[in-house]
């Protein structure tokens, strides 16, 4: 497979380059600005992935967690990057369900079947729709029984702990099945797992065939309703999806490497094709090389033009007039960085492509 190139807004020589480097330090990639705080320290979602399949494999997986689908359809986390998304929401088609470029060529498709097959998700089983609206009904009457079930199966307290049931008392496998969950029905935190949560948690027990919920119908109804309110409610659960979409759909408009297909010429899920998008210790890319390999290209597919390295609002912030400036800007070969007049401390070397999210950070 040929290796696309670089956006070519990115290739461009130095330009007022001081005539030394000048002293700089590594971007923070957990900087608050930039991270989001995960209060579980729960399994890189690839490693679960491999555990759990490798589980049915081999007939140890007592709860049929595989069978139920569930962690197919529960994606990595990534870095946020709301700018991205709004982008989307500006080219979203709600009739047809798919996000456009300026030009009106698609860029990826919002469907159910489009969420299946990027996963490589295909089987003859009956599929039972899933509703938020019934898990709350569901988890309003859970009985006393349900309740003494969940903590046998999933709490490590001593005492039986009732819901909304804080994440510390969860055991491994809770903590495994609460993660997986809590991103599909479209939450952002676990730091208390509530009623619905636990109801889906429920469906798994031993010598019991679990529900296999019909995930990608779910996911495509809760990215549509978000995108048309996003405006209006700024809200949006999905990023990861978002993601995927657009690598499974543009792959030959970035530039890194992936691994698009296994050992026998299969194609594989776009989960497995590379960890370039993913928030993980473990990448090993840094969130500059997110920026310049993934949002760039990424946001450069729904705009007109692709972004410039500095936009005209940073450069009015940093030089508002000839008389009055606070600083100026550095365009390397491979970062940028940027130096406020009269600063002693060392700046951050930040990626070409820079952000405002980033630029606040000087």
């Amino acid at each position: 497979m040929d290796t696309p190139v670089a956006p070519v807004a990115l290739n461009v020589a130095p330009l007022n380059a001081p005539q030394r480097e000048l002293e700089w330090k590594a971007l923070a990639d957990l900087d608050y600005q930039i991270s989001e705080e995960f209060l579980m320290r729960s399994k890189f979602h690839i490693h679960l992935l491999n555990e759990l399949k490798s589980k049915h494999e081999t007939g140890t997986d007592v709860l049929g967690i595989w069978d139920s689908f569930l962690p197919i359809f529960k994606l990595p986390r990534v870095n946020p990057f709301p700018d991205l998304i709004y982008l989307c929401a500006d080219g979203y088609d709600a009739t047809q369900r798919v996000v456009l470029d300026p030009s009106g060529s698609v860029v990826f498709y919002i469907t159910p079947e489009a969420i299946r097959e990027m996963l490589q998700f295909k089987t003859e089983k009956k599929l039972v729709p899933l509703s938020l609206i019934d898990l709350v009904k569901q988890g309003a009457k859970m009985t006393d029984a349900q309740i003494t079930k969940l903590n046998q199966l999933y709490i490590k307290s001593d005492t039986v702990e009732y819901p909304p049931i804080s994440h510390v008392y969860l055991n491994p496998l809770g903590r495994d099945l609460a993660d997986m969950i809590s991103p599909i029905l479209g939450y952002n935190s676990i730091e208390y797992v509530d009623e619905t949560v636990l109801v889906m948690m429920l469906v798994f027990s031993p010598g019991k065939t679990p529900i296999c919920y019909d995930y990608a119908t779910y996911i495509s109804d809760k990215m549509h309703e978000q995108l048309m309110n996003l405006s209006r409610e700024r809200v949006f659960r999905y990023s990861s999806y978002i993601y995927h979409l657009i690598l499974y759909y543009q792959h030959e408009k970035f530039s890194f490497s992936m691994k698009r297909v296994d050992a026998q010429g299969n194609p594989r899920s776009v989960v497995y094709w590379t960890s370039a998008i993913h928030c993980t210790p473990y990448s090993p890319y840094t969130y500059c090389e997110f920026i310049d390999l993934f949002i760039h290209p990424a946001m450069s597919l729904l705009l007109s033009s692709p972004p410039p390295r500095l936009t005209e609002e940073m450069q009015r912030i940093l030089q508002l007039s000839k008389v009055y400036s606070i600083g100026d800007w550095y365009f390397y070969q491979n970062h940028t960085v940027i130096r406020i007049y009269g600063c002693e401390l060392p700046p951050y070397r930040l990626p070409k492509y820079v952000p405002m999210r980033l630029f606040s950070l000087e």
